[in-house]
């Protein structure tokens, strides 16, 4: 056990509490390249203790990341628990999970520079007036629970994100477009990035309009996963549901989609794999909709105890603050047909690529708007070019149970979403003509 943590336990044991202590410590470089020039790498480390007890059945918290002052953290946390919230969960119990470090090494800062010099000249092969920003990320990330009822758990990873973005001004419209993935223990396809980016240019190079009304809309899953995955993920939380924020309460186990839609998390899956949570709770493949069935929520300690439950493994941090309520991922089946064959059936639409924000949503009554960022009209199944000034909403019930069909592949998205295009036959659009 890391000594910092053992002395916290033993700590706590003699003062009589029951303890929770949570480490982690990370070391990223990030590299940035913007308007076509390298702008800065550097590397930063980052280490901290959050330390949760239970103290004449109040809960206290503190955490610091000056690891030299232990009892004084100690001392803090048990001096919260008096204006603390009475307990109504116990603190991980009998877990040992260690985690086999991985072999993998994370490629050199100068390496990813000379990538970065590379990528640029090719972004302008297409068009030299883009401005093109480039950024990597690479880390090293290691966590560490422990709590006074014998549980120890342990892992690590070494993570990568790239992205490549432009801008583009053509007199008074301005195109930003961006791809970027995300990988453990891999390098980022450098390749598939810079094609995307230039296949978003290729497809907005005439300007076009469409009229307000209802048309059958592409997310892609980039943009599936930023409005439809965030309003999943919201309703699907066992917070939502303690506090009636969500449309899905009372409906455990009620036929609500259609039966092509599937929605599960798959912890040992993609670039957040965790083997256990940040409450030291071990993590667990579920399904959360099957076959447009509710089967099952998610929950942390805090609010699996407020809704009568358990915990399923899914109470995660921000760096060293209190967890919450989390996935590890959020996964939806593809279909059975070709993103190339949605495009080439839909005989008047639109295709939504990038959004801004992650839209507004009326969660209660699973409702969802978007302002477009990137998106595409489609003509007799071709994309004829970009639409701007153009609004997407609809009603996730609806919606789902108007479904033409899912891509038969899925792609993740950033490191917790694995989704497919979705072609939803029917959804409101709103358009401001220029």
């Amino acid at each position: 056990m890391n000594p910092i943590l053992e002395q916290i336990i033993d700590l706590a044991k003699q003062k009589g509490v029951a303890a929770e202590a949570y480490y982690v410590a990370s070391q990223d470089t990030p590299i940035e390249f913007a308007n076509n020039k390298l702008k800065s790498l550097q590397t930063k480390a980052v280490e901290g203790v959050a330390l949760r007890v239970v103290n004449e059945g109040r809960l206290g918290f503190s955490s610091s990341s000056d690891l030299t002052r232990i009892p004084e953290l100690l001392e803090a946390a048990i001096a919260t628990s008096a204006i603390g919230d009475p307990v109504e969960f116990d603190f991980a119990k009998d877990v040992q999970i260690k985690v086999p470090d991985s072999n993998y090494e994370l490629p050199s800062t100068e390496e990813l520079v000379a990538m970065g010099e590379k990528l640029i000249p090719e972004v302008h092969k297409y068009n030299p007036d883009i401005l093109v920003d480039v950024g990597f990320d690479k880390g090293k990330s290691q966590v560490q629970l422990a709590t006074t009822a014998n549980t120890y758990a342990q892992q690590s990873d070494n993570s990568m994100s790239a992205s490549i973005s432009g801008n583009l001004v053509r007199g008074e419209d301005f195109l930003q477009a961006y791809a970027y993935q995300v990988t453990r223990d891999a390098e980022p396809d450098y390749d598939r990035i810079l094609q995307d980016l230039i296949s978003k240019y290729q497809k907005a190079e005439q300007n076009t309009t469409i009229s307000s009304g209802t048309y059958p809309v592409l997310f892609t899953p980039a943009a599936a996963a930023w409005v439809i995955g965030s309003l999943f993920k919201t309703i699907l939380s066992g917070q939502a549901i303690v506090q009636k924020a969500s449309p899905l309460v009372d409906k455990l186990g009620e036929k609500l989609f259609d039966s092509r839609l599937t929605l599960l998390e798959d912890p040992e899956f993609g670039a957040s794999a965790s083997a256990f949570d940040d409450e030291g709770t071990p993590t667990s493949k579920k399904i959360l909709v099957e076959a447009g069935t509710i089967k099952q929520f998610y929950w942390d300690r805090l609010w699996a105890a407020r809704g009568g439950t358990t915990s399923t493994g899914n109470g995660f941090r921000r760096g060293i603050s209190r967890p919450g309520t989390s996935l590890v991922n959020l996964c939806m089946n593809p279909g059975q047909t070709a993103v190339e064959d949605l495009i080439a059936n839909m005989k008047e639409g639109i295709i939504i690529d990038q959004v801004l924000g992650a839209g507004q949503s009326n969660q209660l009554a699973g409702e969802f708007s978007v302002n477009l960022d990137l998106g595409y009209k489609v003509e007799q199944g071709k994309i004829v070019g970009r639409v701007k000034n153009t609004m997407v909403a609809g009603n996730i019930f609806e919606a789902f149970n108007k479904i033409i069909d899912f891509s038969d592949r899925a792609e993740w998205v950033g490191s917790s979403s694995y989704f497919p295009h979705i072609l939803f036959a029917e959804l409101g659009v709103a358009s401001r003509e220029q």
